[in-house]
């Protein structure tokens, strides 16, 4: 092996080293969190800059800075004191961690189906509102991050299925034909 390649191995196992510790970084910052507003102890969604977090990374110190947060642009100047609640947990305060932890070994409140770490894989659980005659559903994406505790309180488990029914029944009510179940009559089904 000639010495020219020896370096340019060298450069590569060096640079293929460096992109690691960037890459790690910088997949450790992504997600939006919801952590407690140290300046008004309230839950606050806030989004840490992944790639700051990178480059700061390959100097040796991964530096935290957040890129966006609920309370923002009127309290855009704050200190950014809740970082410190993100480098605590890292993992522990992204959204998706605490929705999971809810979801665990719950059933949806239509069909009765596990609604566990196999659904989130093929598409995320849905939630319902049981209070509303309308029962309404909505995903994850419609819900304010800081709101989460309070719709957590509120709704009820779904599964992905029955939130695409549901939400087909709700938006073409007039493509619906109810039948009975088998063993039932027109009549038993209306009661």
């Amino acid at each position: 092996m000639s010495m020219g390649t020896i370096v340019l191995l060298a450069l590569v196992a060096v640079v293929g080293v460096f992109a690691g510790w960037a890459w790690r970084a910088y997949s450790r910052q992504r997600g939006e969190r919801i952590v407690t507003c140290p300046e008004t102890l309230a839950p606050a969604a806030v989004k840490a800059d992944p790639g700051h977090a990178a480059v700061t990374g390959l100097m040796g110190h991964t530096e935290l800075r957040l890129s966006d947060c609920s309370r923002w642009p009127e309290r855009q100047g704050c200190g950014q004191d809740c970082l410190a609640q993100i480098s605590a947990a890292p993992h522990g305060c992204l959204i998706r961690t605490h929705v999971a932890a809810w979801y665990e070994h719950k059933t949806c409140a239509l069909c009765g189906r596990a609604v566990g770490e196999r659904e989130w894989l093929e598409h995320e659980p849905a939630l319902i509102d049981l209070r509303d005659p309308a029962h309404p559903t909505r995903t994850w994406h419609d819900v304010a991050a800081e709101r989460i505790w309070t719709v957590l309180e509120t709704h009820a488990p779904l599964c992905w299925n029955c939130h695409t029914t549901e939400t087909f029944r709700r938006l073409h009510p007039e493509l619906i034909i109810e039948r009975p179940a088998s063993g039932q009559t027109a009549d038993d089904a209306k009661r």
